[in-house]
């Protein structure tokens, strides 16, 4: 059967969830992602309450609607980053506290791993689940304590981007215990600021983990396509890593030629921009490939939509990007198609 097609909930958390689930059906999803933020999931009430977990199921059963991941980018950021003022602005306040630095990056990597429990729990509790469960999925951001230094002056050697990977390895290995003693898999989304952003800093990160199997990603090909990343490429480097799929498109090539692929300190939606969000269908993204690839590395998890257009009405584009995606996707082959040739099969 083709994929289910969930919608992330992290650009609606202005909604509740009682009033996001049936607009979620309305607009033709199947399903949710979770996000960690607005009141789409709690950690701490999850990782506690079987109530808590009980009504988070029934909003969704009762607008048709499944649940394959949760996400915890927002304080996933915090766990590597060298944290500043903006921070404060997407964390929870048991993690930003009193906003030292240091103690902000301990408590966010303290509820990264309590998420681990939260999600197995809420998983565990999943109607029609069968006693072998699957691992629960978590996606995230880790952030960086290197992403400044991502032009490499003053001069940079590469012992310096080595303590980043260290540090990243560091922070991460306890998570990833913990996820592993969960059931858990954490996927991080590949992106600028994170300490993965391309194909090549992806494979130094498995490395800072050591290979650890609890730790792979959430695949977006918009974040690796403006960069000049082969998006295509990196589902088959990665094929048993990608655990969880986005959809969203990009286009680059665009703009004025005053603002190129850094940004120019502009903001999303200015003309000037060589690239920008878009939704699924109407950037440079080609999502047929990304189909054809994720069927060769036998991916089956859900294709999640992100929904982010500065220029598209939302519910417009969502509807559309779900139909677009419904039209486009499909099972891969369980027979060779010339097998007929073969008297034996005939």
């Amino acid at each position: 059967m083709p994929r289910t097609i969930t919608l992330f909930t992290g650009q609606w958390a202005d909604l509740p969830l009682t009033t996001l689930a049936p607009l979620a059906k309305k607009l033709g999803y199947d399903g949710v992602e979770l996000a960690c933020w607005g009141d789409h999931f709690d950690t701490d009430a999850a990782a506690s309450s079987d109530k808590y977990i009980k009504e988070k199921w029934e909003v969704l059963a009762d607008n048709g609607l499944t649940c394959f991941a949760v996400s915890s980018h927002l304080v996933g950021q915090a766990i590597c980053d060298l944290i500043d003022e903006r921070h404060k602005s997407i964390l929870p306040p048991d993690v930003w506290g009193n906003g030292e630095p240091e103690g902000v990056r301990k408590r966010a990597a303290k509820k990264m791993a309590l998420t681990a429990k939260a999600a197995r729990r809420f998983f565990n509790a999943k109607p029609g689940t069968k006693e072998a469960k699957a691992p629960a999925i978590v996606n995230g951001f880790t952030g960086s304590s290197i992403w400044h230094s991502i032009y490499a002056f003053p001069p940079t050697s590469q012992a310096y981007w080595d303590k980043g990977f260290a540090d990243f390895g560091k922070r991460f290995g306890p998570i990833l215990e913990e996820f592993e003693k969960q059931n858990a898999n954490f996927a991080l989304e590949v992106h600028p600021t994170e300490i993965a952003f391309d194909i090549a800093s992806a494979q130094r990160a498995v490395a800072a983990v050591k290979g650890h199997k609890r730790f792979g990603f959430n695949y977006d090909p918009s974040h690796l396509g403006y960069q000049g990343v082969d998006y295509v490429k990196f589902i088959r480097t990665f094929g048993p890593r990608i655990f969880h799929a986005h959809m969203k498109d990009v286009w680059w090539g665009h703009g004025d030629g005053s603002v190129g692929t850094f940004g120019g300190h502009t903001s999303f939606g200015d003309a000037r921009r060589a690239w920008d969000f878009r939704s699924v269908g109407r950037g440079d993204i080609n999502f047929e490939e990304i189909i054809v690839a994720l069927n060769d590395v036998g991916y089956t998890g859900p294709l999640s939509v992100e929904w982010e257009d500065i220029r598209m009405d939302r519910e417009h584009g969502a509807a559309e990007s779900c139909a677009f995606l419904r039209k486009l996707d499909f099972a891969r082959s369980q027979i060779a198609f010339d097998a007929a040739f073969d008297k034996e099969n005939q």
